[in-house]
């Protein structure tokens, strides 16, 4: 569903600030396969996302999805193919419109656009249906401005927008990191049943390490622009944090560098 061969990005080329950001990537991800990316800063895991996104063109490489070359494709015209939810509850919505309105415009996401309106009776009927699986009452707040909604709320609409089109790929761009505790675990028992449920191919990035143990069926470590660790199935299942930490320090050498993955 998802590959990217000999991928590269450098930034600032040439200058006293270059900085190689990817390092000849090479993955892989079946249909219906969901992985967790962990790093430290800096390792890499936003370019990453970028680059699938097509926010960011790499220097060398091709991105397939579900086998076509999308490698010279624009943001916009991925967006077809891609639902992705950012760690910043505001980017994923349009807070000056209602929910029903924010629904609708994710609704034609994959669709040719036509000059009717976005809402009609039978669209907020299924909005009703697909916001009464988040259990928090969104259903009935169909005309509310999303700028009124929690954080929490906003990332579960964001969620929701995101793959109720059922994009090839969902990226996770550390979709928990900006809430608080009790609002990041719903949201992860959330994203845990979407994307069960509906056999999404998903790629998340996160810093918590017990959340990348805890969720999908494979664990990619990165450091410096490279993938260093890929590990899956029952081995993945057998790890522990320490695991983690002992395996980058045997392959680099080093501690891994990043508290805050430790102690989230």
């Amino acid at each position: 569903m998802l590959k990217l061969n000999d991928v590269s990005v450098t930034f600032n080329e040439g200058t006293p600030d270059e900085k190689r950001a990817l390092n000849n990537i090479n993955l892989e991800l079946e249909k219906g396969e969901f992985v967790t990316v962990i790093g430290s800063n800096g390792a890499g895991k936003s370019t990453l996302m970028n680059i699938i996104s097509g926010v960011l063109i790499p220097d060398v490489g091709d991105v397939y999805i579900n086998g076509e070359q999308v490698v010279h494709l624009p943001e916009y015209k991925r967006s077809k193919y891609i639902g992705r939810v950012f760690q910043d509850p505001m980017a994923g919505t349009a807070p000056s419109m209602t929910i029903e309105e924010n629904l609708a415009m994710a609704y034609s996401r994959n669709k040719k656009r036509k000059l009717k309106l976005g809402v009609t009776k039978q669209r907020k009927e299924l909005f009703k249906q697909y916001l009464s699986t988040l259990n928090l009452g969104l259903e009935n707040r169909l005309t509310a401005k999303v700028g009124l909604l929690s954080g929490g709320e906003r990332q579960a609409l964001s969620l929701l927008m995101s793959t109720f089109t059922e994009p090839d790929i969902l990226l996770l761009d550390e979709h928990t990191a900006a809430l608080d505790p009790s609002r990041a675990e719903l949201i992860t028992d959330l994203t845990e049943k979407v994307v069960r449920e509906s056999g999404l191919t998903t790629l998340m990035v996160t810093h918590n390490m017990q959340q990348a143990l805890d969720l999908g069926s494979r664990l990619i470590m990165m450091d410096k622009g490279q993938i260093i660790f890929d590990v899956s199935g029952k081995e993945k299942e057998k790890l522990t944090i320490q695991d983690l930490l002992q395996e980058f320090q045997r392959i680099r050498g080093e501690q891994f560098g990043d508290d805050r993955a430790v102690l989230t």
